[in-house]
């Protein structure tokens, strides 16, 4: 049997515990075998593809859409939200530009104090340079 067309490729931070129960809440949900899931903790440079740098892989969300196209933050989220047939609609209300724009905001927010969160065994540090408006 062949393994379903992967609608997603999600990047996440595996060496943050917050981020890692989140991601596992999702991996849980019906069509979450169609995403593939790319734990940076783990992940070799290849798994990046050419466009994205382990640096700002750790920064924030990314995913990468069947199309190719990166994107991050709330439209990683978003992305995520329509991949997973529980949150479709909420993906669909959070990719329309005013949500997007909102929930981006929240995002930086929690990126501030993610670092104090992060496991320091086994993980990647995250780059002391990442600034968030």
């Amino acid at each position: 049997m062949n393994r379903p067309t992967s609608l997603l490729t999600l990047y996440y931070d595996g060496g943050c515990p917050v981020c890692t129960r989140e991601i596992g809440f999702y991996q849980h949900r019906r069509g979450a075998e169609r995403i593939t899931w790319i734990n940076l903790a783990q992940c070799e440079d290849a798994a990046l593809g050419s466009d994205l740098s382990r640096e700002a892989a750790f920064a924030r969300l990314h995913a990468r859409r069947p199309d190719g196209q990166l994107v991050s933050g709330a439209q990683a989220f978003a992305s995520l939200w329509q991949a997973l047939p529980a949150f479709r609609l909420a993906g669909r209300i959070a990719a329309l530009p005013g949500m997007v724009h909102g929930l981006e905001w929240g995002y930086r927010r929690f990126l501030k104090v993610r670092r104090l969160w992060r496991k320091e065994a086994g993980a990647c540090p995250l780059p002391d340079n990442t600034r968030f408006k």
